[in-house]
């Protein structure tokens, strides 16, 4: 970090995988004056405080012109570094999330260094799927700069993208695996059934059950125990994945399968709630949510609401698990208006929304 001047201006860029990743940034950086890229829901109820930290809103997975202007602006005018989220959405198995293929391009056109935060143990301490609860994990992260301003200038938008996504080529059970990090608290694997929806033997969805330390599929009976270091065991027949990366990424080619053969639909009853501005999330009624390889149509509050998406309007969709603990989440939009959908289902939808997205996405855009 020494070739970083103390006053000088950069982009620091955060992998995004825990709750905790805002406290994590503000303790490495301190005392440097920095701004924080931060979503527009995190305003509500707290609209001048977050203006006065130096939060800059932005909605999640939407084209937002204002913030390349405000981000240019803290960099050249406040002469402010920005710390910023990539990849938005939270991981939801401990791995990568994906990254705007517009990143390069945007990294050149702020022209500052890239630093970049990486954290090890936070995804560890307190998961998403895991309804946040805290674990005895020790949290660690450091700091590497990435590219120069001259590096910026030099190098073309296409080879800062491979820069930055193998940058953040990260998998946090295989760091908690190799380092010996032991989990030993009780509710360890509580929730995983948001992630792995699909059972990898029987391949039925929406039957798999997570309590205490174990996830079980209730169709065909299979168990597997999640260790204390972070391997799944199975207890009742031949193991098809030990490592949880592994099986999320079978469901997202199952799910591409899906898309390709046509079969991929989803239709579920949704409470919806509104945000038009930064100051408020107005619940509006009942609904019901489609995805299929169409895009989205959300309609609900007694025919007033039709809304549909582009399966091209972005590369991923904001699917959180726990969201403000209130619940699971599917929310589209654009930079005017975001649909928060709250799933009214027992099955887990939103992981495969997630996934059915990102893959449409790459299917409709190499058409």
């Amino acid at each position: 970090m020494e070739k970083l001047g103390k006053k000088e201006p950069a982009l620091f860029l955060m992998n995004h995988s825990s709750f905790i990743d805002l406290e994590i940034a503000a303790s490495v950086l301190y005392p440097r004056p920095f701004n924080i890229v931060c979503t527009s829901d995190g305003f509500v109820g707290k609209h001048w405080l977050m203006r006065q930290i130096g939060c800059i809103p932005t909605h999640k997975f939407a084209a937002d012109l204002q913030l390349v202007r405000d981000m240019s602006y803290a960099v050249r005018t406040l002469h402010s570094s920005v710390l910023m989220f990539p990849e938005a959405g939270y991981s939801l198995d401990g791995t990568t999330t994906a990254l705007p293929e517009t990143l390069g391009g945007f990294v050149k056109l702020l022209g500052v260094p890239v630093v970049m935060i990486r954290t090890y143990g936070a995804f560890s301490r307190n998961p998403l799927y895991n309804n946040l609860k805290r674990r005895k994990v020790s949290v660690s992260a450091d700091m590497e700069y990435m590219l120069s301003e001259e590096d910026v200038k030099t190098k073309s938008a296409k080879e800062l993208n491979e820069i930055l996504k193998n940058a953040f080529a990260l998998d946090y059970w295989r760091w908690q695996q190799e380092n010996h990090v032991e989990i030993n608290e009780s509710f360890r694997a509580e929730g995983m059934n948001r992630m792995l929806y699909k059972c990898a033997h029987c391949g039925k969805e929406g039957n798999m059950t997570a309590k205490d330390t174990a996830i079980r599929c209730d169709a065909c009976g299979v168990i597997h125990t999640l260790t204390e270091e972070g391997f799944l065991r199975c207890e009742n027949k031949k193991p098809r994945f030990t490592h949880i990366p592994d099986w999320f990424a079978w469901e997202r080619e199952e799910v591409k399968k899906e898309i390709l053969d046509g079969s991929y639909h989803l239709e579920v009853p949704v409470d919806i709630c509104m945000m038009v501005d930064d100051y408020h999330v107005y619940s509006v009624g009942e609904g019901v949510l489609t995805h299929n390889i169409d895009g989205f149509h959300l309609v609900g509050c007694d025919g007033k609401l039709d809304y549909k998406q582009s399966p091209v309007a972005s590369y991923s969709v904001n699917s959180d698990f726990y969201w403000y603990e209130i619940g699971d989440i599917i929310c589209i939009g654009d930079s005017k208006t975001l649909y928060y959908c709250f799933p009214k289902t027992e099955q887990d939808v939103v992981a495969k929304t997630r996934l059915a997205a990102e893959e449409l996405y790459k299917i409709k855009k190499n058409k």
